[in-house]
């Protein structure tokens, strides 16, 4: 069945073709003729197009095709080449200037195509023939009209050219001399050279005119400067004292005729345009006729005598070709119809021809389709089963690593909690081991270096986590890079001593500045340098070396050890994520090369390996910052230094730079210290509840206990089994309670995320942890002091506080709402505390420890405050009594405000009022 469908198909595909090649072989009997003019008067182009399109009509086969090049011979030349590339039949020219349109012509004629040219000639008469008229024996009539016209004994003739280089030009001005020549009572006196355009010549016409030269006649090679001449002499009165004679003789309005007709002219000598001419022509080279080189065409003068007769033949000549035009219209009319009912009738048939083979091979189709159709649906059931197959074992391995990666980073966060606890013990057994000696010094020591090296294999952890979630953003500061590897040097110089490694950094140029991410790029030396070590033999050699390559514009930054190398045949997968190579026998995460490549590369650098006789990791990196987007940039003091102090080295903390928070006598400060990790909040117990009063939570009654005990600071963890840190830190910020309260946020997540997170929170700072004990006492020391000087700021400006929108400050609001109800009621001796309470919808002790926090007395202390305040103001200022300022006030009796006045500004009202 299989070959009648072919059958059927190239059936219809014979029956399409055969119609298309029949329109193709009309096509191809078609001749091409190309023309291109650069004629610039309007009459002479319509002229010469009409002529040629008329007798061009009437050969049906003849497809014309007319280009205009607005009398600019580059663009004549580009419209001549694409006639030639489009392989026309014949190339008829009429060039703008003879020379530079030579070389195109002789062009076509070695390309095979037969040329023409029109009115001008080209140079060498490279060219096929010529059609036009004689321009010499055009010369030689106007002379002739001049001297047959004129019987003075002298003649004065300014002569107006055309183009220079246009071989029309030359030749009217050759005829009209050697007519002159034989005359001696006529001569030329001036000469204007122009460009076919009356524009060209009329300055200079002006100014041989106004120079006293006595002129009979002008003679100009076409009609346009003949007419522009005589425009001349009107203006300046002379048009009846001279006489002026043209070329081109062209009927309308605007042609020499007329001209002659309305007196302007004395004469104009016809210049025909040969139009028709040239499509004859080019039909006799395509027949194979003979025909002559140069074929002129008849010329005659045109004046008073024979102008009008002229005119009305040229009218008759247009109507007989507009006529024509017409009926070639209609007869190509209805050639289209006939072809279009042809061609519709054939692709009709066509058409049924089609329809009746796919009518048969339709129905053979639908039973053919039905069995493929059954077929395909066992095949898409069997695809459906295994495509559910593989996307429920894809989702599982997708569950899976991600469990694994969430588990693994979950783990590395909770390492931090016990590692805070080891670093902050060590740090507390620093100054003790010191007194002990030595050798407690250097267990402490070992204890110390350890953990650290466990809190960086964390660190790795965490950070290949986020390179594979893409979450790392660079931030590069400009640092000396010799000094900077100098302070990594200088950690594992201690090794190297103890293992005899000749250990060494060397720079070409140690005062180098370039642009890095200190966290990253410290996280690459020391990866490297951590290999180098473990695999270097003890008295072996390891070296940094900084190369200053002035040419690239890079930095070169190698690490060589003689250690064991790495095999060549595995030197490809060193930076892939857990490689490890056949010859390492040490335990490894392998992921530590992996991340230093990732990390060069963020630097928009890279990181190339060589083993020979040890290994050898060589960074490159640009200088400047060009490289970088304007976001990687920061400057130098916004770093942040995440390193944990080394008490093995000198740290001393300056007393005087520590700000310490104000001693009270009877009453400490409160910290509620909320944390699930039993160890670590007794830890922080037992180190703070020397100085503060300890509040713990383990996070389950976080919120319940803040509103209970009103603490003077808050360390809140973010990991919490309730409510993580995030909400309880907004749930307090947002409460008018506990809003005051400062809170310090220590967590494990020291991701960017996290920390943005806890800032919109509400939390005044967030430490990751493993943190340095010494700088959270200092941190709580600092936010306590600051919250001290804005209780003294509220207490100073007690009815000054007025509520600010824009910072949308929760207390700021409370203090603007607290003020307003106390003054409205400010002469009200029965406005109680649990009044004010009320109105500002809490509880009276909630209102009495919310006052106290932020102001350090007691709201009844505040109020009257407010009052005695207010009281002052009016004895400075008013004339009211003492009596009616005390009820004024809102004191119960004049008695009681004297007693409190005197208490609180050391003399009575009375007294006061005499000294103001």
């Amino acid at each position: 069945m299989r070959p009648k469908r072919y059958i059927f198909i190239l059936l219809n595909i014979s029956l399409v073709f055969s119609f298309f090649s029949c329109n193709r072989n009309k096509d191809k009997d078609k001749i091409h003729i190309g023309f291109s003019q650069a004629m610039t008067n309007d009459d002479w182009r319509r002229s010469m197009n009409n002529s040629m399109k008329l007798q061009a009509s009437m050969n049906p086969e003849i497809d014309l095709q007319i280009k205009d090049a607005n009398y600019d011979v580059l663009t004549q030349i580009k419209q001549i080449d694409e006639l030639i590339a489009d392989s026309v039949d014949v190339l008829i020219v009429s060039p703008i200037q003879s020379k530079p349109i030579t070389a195109v012509v002789k062009k076509a004629i070695k390309a095979g195509i037969p040329v023409l040219v029109v009115d001008r000639k080209t140079e060498g008469q490279q060219y096929t023939a010529y059609v036009g008229a004689d321009n010499i024996e055009i010369g030689r009539n106007a002379a002739k009209e001049i001297i047959a016209s004129n019987y003075n004994d002298s003649i004065r003739i300014i002569e107006i050219k055309g183009l220079a280089g246009s071989s029309p030009a030359e030749e009217r001005a050759i005829g009209f001399q050697q007519v002159l020549d034989q005359f001696k009572k006529a001569q030329i006196v001036a000469t204007i050279e122009g460009d076919w355009e009356k524009e060209s010549i009329q300055n200079r016409l002006i100014q041989l005119l106004n120079d006293d030269i006595i002129v009979d006649y002008v003679f100009a090679h076409n009609d346009r400067m003949a007419v522009g001449a005589w425009e001349v002499a009107r203006d300046l009165g002379m048009e009846n004292e001279i006489s002026f004679i043209g070329v081109d003789g062209l009927a309308g309005t605007n042609g020499g005729i007329q001209a002659v007709k309305d007196g302007v002219l004395k004469a104009t000598v016809l210049y025909p345009t040969g139009g028709d001419e040239a499509i004859k022509l080019a039909l006799k080279i395509l027949s194979k006729e003979s025909i002559p080189k140069n074929n002129i065409l008849s010329t005659t003068i045109i004046n008073e005598l024979n102008a009008d007769i002229m005119f009305n033949q040229f009218e008759k000549i247009n109507e007989q070709q507009a006529k024509m035009e017409e009926q070639l219209a209609a007869i190509k009319k209805q050639e289209e119809l006939y072809y279009s009912q042809s061609n519709l009738l054939k692709i009709t048939m066509a058409l049924l021809a089609i329809i009746l083979s796919l009518a048969i091979y339709s129905i053979y189709s639908i039973f053919a389709i039905r069995k493929k159709n059954r077929q395909l649906e066992l095949t898409n059931n069997k695809i459906t089963i295994q495509r559910n197959q593989i996307e429920k074992i894809a989702k599982e391995i997708k569950i899976s690593n991600e469990a694994k990666l969430n588990f693994f980073t979950g783990l590395s966060h909770e390492f931090k909690t016990p590692i805070t606890l080891i670093l902050s013990s060590i740090e507390s057994m620093s100054d003790f081991a010191k007194v002990k000696g030595s050798k407690i010094m250097n267990e402490v020591e070992l204890i110390y270096n350890n953990s650290n090296r466990l809190l960086r294999l964390i660190n790795q952890l965490l950070d290949f986590r986020k390179i594979e979630d893409r979450k790392f953003n660079i931030k590069a500061s400009k640092t000396n890079l010799f000094d900077f590897s100098k302070i990594i040097y200088k950690d594992f110089e201690r090794e190297a001593k103890k293992r005899n490694i000749d250990f060494r950094l060397n720079s070409n140029h140690e005062s180098l500045n370039v642009f890095i991410d200190r966290n990253l790029m410290d996280k690459v030396y020391f990866n490297l340098l951590s290999n180098a070590f473990k695999f270097t033999p003890d008295n072996g050699k390891i070296g940094i070396t900084i190369e200053d390559d002035e040419r690239s514009n890079t930095v070169n930054i190698r690490f060589k050890d003689s250690g064991i190398g790495i095999p060549k045949n595995e030197m490809d997968g060193v930076f892939q994520a857990f490689f490890k190579g056949s010859n390492n026998r040490k335990n490894s995460s392998g992921i530590g090369l992996h991340l230093s490549k990732e990390f060069v590369e963020m630097h928009k650098g890279t990181i190339q390996v060589k083993s020979l006789h040890g290994t050898e990791f060589i960074i490159t990196i640009y200088k400047g910052q060009a490289h970088f987007d304007e976001t990687e940039i920061i400057a130098e003091q916004d770093l942040v230094d995440t390193n944990i102090i080394d008490f093995t080295s000198e740290y001393l903390i300056d007393d005087n730079y520590l700000i310490q928070a104000p001693s009270k006598n009877k009453e400490k400060y409160s910290v509620l210290i909320i944390e699930d990790n039993k160890d670590l909040s007794q830890f922080l117990k037992n180190k703070l509840q020397l100085e503060y009063d300890i509040y713990l939570s383990d996070g389950t009654d976080a919120i319940e206990k803040a509103f209970e005990t009103v603490p003077d600071i808050i360390l809140c963890d973010i990991n919490l089994p309730d409510k993580d840190g995030f909400e309880i830190c907004e749930i307090l910020k947002k409460d008018l309670r506990t809003s005051h309260i400062p809170t310090i946020i220590l967590t494990a997540l020291g991701n960017k995320e996290s920390y943005i997170k806890g800032l919109q929170s509400g939390a005044d700072l967030y430490l990751t942890k493993p943190f340095s004990y010494s700088i959270l006492v200092q941190s709580i020391k600092s936010l306590l002091y600051n919250r001290e000087k804005l209780r003294y700021y509220y207490t100073s400006n007690i009815h000054k506080i007025e509520e600010i929108n824009s910072f949308g400050n929760i207390e700021q609001k409370f203090i603007h709402q607290l003020n307003s109800l106390i003054n409205e009621n400010l002469g009200n001796s029965d406005y109680s505390v649990e009044n004010l309470a009320e109105n500002l919808t809490i509880s009276r002790v909630q209102l009495y420890r919310k006052v106290k926090a932020m102001m350090g007395i007691s709201i009844s202390d505040y109020i009257a405050n407010i009052r005695l305040e207010k009281a002052k103001l009016m004895l400075e200022t008013g004339s009211l009594t003492v009596a009616e300022i005390a009820y004024t006030s809102g004191f119960s009796s004049p008695n009681y405000f004297s007693t409190a006045f005197k208490n609180k500004y050391g003399t009575p009202p009375a007294a006061f009022r005499k000294s103001v």
